[in-house]
């Protein structure tokens, strides 16, 4: 498979992941074509993980933008980006849609940086050893992140409902 057959197998799984991790679409898709370009200039060795290789190198990109440029404030800003868009049939409908996303926002936003990427990536169906890869630590360290930040943030989701009675 040569170059843009494998980006086009994994961009929308890149795109989607990038979008949710940064909240702004523009960002996720400036990330996702630099990394295309990596992949074109600098492939990785033929026994790398792609899939990994790709989703570090566009993880990499994100932060290096952020440092440079300040966008570390804008991140997860588009609330709509986090989950798939649905048919809301009425206005109230969609109102709670949208504070569903606001909250899970304000969620993901109280896990550390790594703890977001690691649950981010698990939805998007990563296997233990590629998040591993990607986030630079061991794969028996995946699984305890993934059940410490969603503990997080279930306990966010707790006092959220006890301040609502």
């Amino acid at each position: 498979m040569n170059a843009d057959e494998l980006f086009c197998k994994h961009q929308p799984a890149l795109l989607r992941y990038l979008t949710r991790y940064t909240g702004d679409p523009e960002v996720a898709a400036d990330a996702t074509q630099h990394a295309y370009l990596k992949l074109v200039e600098s492939p990785p060795r033929e026994d790398d993980n792609l899939r990994a290789w790709l989703f570090t190198v566009a993880t990499n990109v994100v932060h290096d933008g952020w440092r440079h440029d300040g966008r570390a404030q804008r991140l997860l800003q588009s609330a709509e980006s986090l989950l798939e868009p649905q048919d809301l049939p009425d206005p109230q409908a969609s109102a709670e849609y949208t504070e569903r996303l606001e909250f899970a926002r304000k969620l993901l936003m109280r896990v550390s940086d790594k703890e977001r990427t690691i649950l981010l990536m698990w939805v998007e169906g990563f296997a233990h050893k590629e998040i591993a890869e990607v986030v630079g630590t061991t794969t028996r360290t995946i699984g305890p992140t993934i059940a410490r930040a969603l503990k997080k943030m279930s306990k966010q989701i707790d006092e959220f409902l006890r301040e609502d009675l």
